[in-house]
């Protein structure tokens, strides 16, 4: 019976190595989007001496944009790699960094990055707010603060938990018979 609990736990804990796949298919979407970028560079430069301050200012957003975006997919790759699949091999201190970035504080990074996003987006709808109705701009904002609230509260929940981390770890320091 142990050798087949052995066996399944081998196979549960090998089944990380399929995430994987999905870390290279983000890596092929962020290549894809940075072509995209390209594109989108391509054409602000292109019309840079025609466009207004406010189309300036749009297009500028849009690339800005674009790089919170592909900010967001390299974070999520490298921490998710490095959170479930298997630490990256320090190379003359490369990739110190990438052991910083847990799971909660990767949630608040990804969230934080979203509201970002969202900003970004509702500065440019309302540089171009004559496009849109009332109703949309107010559920545009709607939105927007509810992805701050929701980034407030996951930094809160991270918060509680370090602490809780910290305070579960003095006390197994002032007792060592517990440990």
């Amino acid at each position: 019976m142990k050798r087949l609990e052995l066996a399944i736990e081998s196979v549960i804990l090998a089944s990380r190595w399929l995430l994987v796949a999905f870390y290279l298919g983000l890596g092929v979407a962020l290549a894809i989007y940075a072509l995209s970028f390209g594109k989108k560079l391509y054409e602000f430069v292109m019309s840079a001496f025609m466009l207004g301050d406010t189309d300036t200012i749009l297009k500028m957003l849009g690339l800005i944009d674009a790089a919170l975006v592909a900010s967001l997919v390299v974070m999520v790759i490298i921490s998710g790699y490095e959170n479930f699949v298997s630490r990256f091999d320090e190379q003359d201190g490369e990739v110190h960094w990438l052991g910083t970035i847990d799971v909660g504080s990767l949630k608040v990074k990804v969230a934080s990055t979203i509201v970002a996003i969202s900003s970004i987006h509702l500065l440019q709808v309302f540089l171009n707010s004559v496009s849109y109705t009332t109703d949309q701009l107010m559920w545009l904002t709607i939105i927007h603060l509810a992805f701050v609230v929701s980034a407030l509260m996951l930094a809160y929940i991270d918060r509680v938990m370090a602490l809780a981390k910290g305070k579960k770890a003095e006390r197994i320091e002032a007792d060592p018979v517990r440990q």
